[in-house]
Order: structure tokens, then sequence, then C-alpha cells
């Protein structure tokens, strides 16, 4: 234990991160928590400190979807279109006239598992030079502008043909609305976090104002500086790709259940065969594709152990990483550095999380990969 504090005290020491909270457990409960620095100026980093999850929400996403499919209510083959007519408007970026994009339709058909693994065809404008150049040109806004038109960038590939990543869990949500018929926040409480205590985790920030982190910006200079980022509030649509606020304890609740397979403290979210359809990967023999970034401020490229494929829910490992989590583990993470994975063969589960940009860049993964060390270090 003292170990991980170290991990976490050193890295807000040498500037690699301005905060953070690290946790650790298995399927029976809390084995580490800690913290370091400050999460806002004046408030020290601790168990309660609320961070904007980002992309840290797609499980959860990918969870709610998970609950239809056990319930018999959908099925990783239904063509998005069937759920969600408009899907069917979206069309390929083939190139560009000069300054007009040049559009075809696709040549197969997105699925809800195209959707949850990333091979539907969309993808941020962070990773593909193209889309941001469209939405300028289409004027379509960015995603996290809240409203529902702009869920409607591009496809840049054939559905099924690769790896990219970007909205398809935002449309994923929006299957689960129109399925269950309740809106997916509302369900998402009902069917989640309600069952799971997690009492923290919300799609507002409302009641969390007062232990929000700071989210910080690294300059030229090296040095952190205040940066505003966040969720669009009150949003036409709550995107599962980005929209939620949480806690460390709060998200490792989430973890653990599914160590459990399926159940925290006698509540059932899940089912046990649903759990292990969950954690196969459901890639149809497609790998995750490193990701290059176009926006270096915002983020670093992203590289994962080649062979690293992609669950219904999480990106999964295929091979044991020395020291480290082991094949079968699965995890992902927030654009502000909010980091997780669980590891079932191991039985262990974690987050280190901070606010801060550039997501990945060497400080804050030197930072992880230390804190994964201990952690396996320790077991």
């Amino acid at each position: 234990m003292a170990t991980l504090q170290a991990v976490l005290d050193d890295a807000v020491a040498a500037g690699k991160v301005p905060f953070a909270v690290g946790m650790v457990g298995n399927a029976g409960g809390i084995t580490f928590s800690g913290a370091a620095g400050e999460a806002a100026p004046g408030r020290a980093a601790g168990e309660d400190t609320a961070f904007r999850i980002f992309s840290m929400t797609k499980a959860i996403g990918s969870v709610a979807a998970m609950i239809l499919l056990d319930r018999g209510k959908l099925d990783m083959e239904t063509p998005v279109g069937d759920v969600l007519p408009e899907w069917n408007d979206l069309q390929v970026l083939d190139g560009w006239d000069g300054d007009t994009p040049v559009m075809r339709p696709p040549k197969t058909v997105a699925t809800v598992r195209n959707l949850a693994t990333h091979t539907s065809g969309i993808e941020y404008e962070f990773w593909n030079p193209d889309v941001p150049r469209y939405l300028g040109a289409a004027g379509v806004a960015t995603v996290l502008s809240g409203r529902l038109a702009s869920l409607n960038y591009p496809l840049t590939f054939d559905p099924g043909t690769r790896w990219g990543y970007g909205l398809s869990i935002d449309w994923l949500g929006r299957v689960v609305e129109a399925v269950d018929g309740r809106r997916i926040d509302a369900f998402c409480q009902q069917e989640i976090f309600d069952p799971l205590g997690m009492g923290d985790t919300a799609f507002e920030p409302d009641a969390l104002t007062d232990r929000l982190a700071q989210v910080s910006m690294r300059g030229e200079d090296g040095a952190f500086v205040p940066f505003e980022l966040a969720p669009p509030p009150k949003p036409e649509v709550y995107g599962m790709g980005h929209a939620l606020y949480s806690t460390a304890p709060d998200y490792m609740r989430f973890l653990r259940m599914v160590l459990n397979k399926g159940q925290l403290d006698g509540e059932r979210v899940l089912s046990e065969p649903a759990v292990a359809e969950m954690l196969a990967d459901q890639m149809h023999g497609l790998t995750f594709q490193n990701m290059y970034t176009v926006a270096p401020a915002v983020s670093a490229d992203v590289e994962l152990p080649p062979g690293t494929t992609h669950s219904f829910a999480f990106v999964r490992s295929e091979a044991d990483q020395p020291g480290k989590r082991r094949a079968g583990s699965q995890g992902w993470a927030g654009v502000c550095n909010t980091h997780y994975w669980f590891d079932p063969a191991s039985d262990v589960a974690a987050v280190i999380m901070t606010q801060s940009l550039p997501f990945v860049e060497p400080p804050m993964q030197e930072t992880y990969d230390a804190f994964e060390r201990a952690v396996y270090a320790g077991l």
C-alpha cells in the first residue's frame, strides 16, 4: 500500500500529473485507496473527488445495451438502421472534390455489434483529419455541442472493415432508448446506478459541484494551467460516449460488478452468461488499430500491444503483459486522463484518475505504468 501511495505522491511532486486518485479492489472489496495533490485550488484530492469521466462513460453505455441483450430485447446482429432509421442517412466520406466532400453509400450494414466494438465506420475528429474538415464543410456541430444533429458525423469506412474510434456508443445509447422507451439517463439510473449504489455518478454535475476537480492542460513551458472542458449541460441527447461524472469509489463498484459476474452485494445487473458474452472478443477477426492524433493539445497517440481486441464493452488484452495485467484483462479511459482496468484472471480492478490534457501524454503513461506494476507486485 505504501508503494502505491508513493507512486501517486511522486507523480504529483514531479509534475507528471496535477493530482491523482487511485483505487484498487477485487471481487470482495477495496484493497487500496489513495490520493495526492489538490483536485482544485485549496481542495485536496480524495475519495470523494468528482471527475468528468468522458469516455469511461462508454462502458456503462455498452452495459446498458447488454442488459437489453440479456433480456432478449436486442441482438448483436440487429442492423442499427432497423432500430434507428436515421442511421441509414449516414454516408461514407470517400474523398474530396476541391473543398466538397465526396460521399457514397456504405457497402456493408452496421450492426449493434459494430457500434459496441467501434467498427461501425464513425470516427472522432481527433483521429481522422478528414472528419474536422467535413464537419466544417457540412456545417455539422461537434458531438460536444449536445445537439442531436451533432451525431451525424460521416462514416469514414464501411462498417465491419476496421477499428475506428468515435461516436459509436452515442448511437448505441440511442438504440437503448429506442428499444426500451426510457431516456438513457433514466435507464442507467434505474438499471445500473441505483442497483449498484453508484450515488455519485450522474449526467449533470449539480450535486457534485463542490467536489468537482479542475481540468488542467500542460502548457508549452511544461506547467499545468486551468482549462475548461466538460460534457454539454442539459443536452438534447445524452451521449453515452462522454456524458457522465463519477468518482473513483463509484466506478470501482461498476468494475467489481463485472468481476462478480454481473452482480454486487446481492443486486444482479446482468446474468453470468451475459457477462461472459460481453467480455469475449467481439471483433470477428479485426483488432484495435493504433490511434494517431491530429489534435496533439488534446491527445497524444494511443498505442496498444499488437493483437489487442475489443469486447462488447471494453478494450481487451489478448496476451499477458509481464509484471502487469494478464490475458483477458479489459479497460479503457477518459480523455482527461481517467483510466481503469480489470483483470478477471488475477481478480483485480483499479482506477487511476486525474483531470489533465493531453490524454495519454508520456508523463501520465509513466505514472499509469508505475501504478499498475505496483498493483501486481503487491498481489
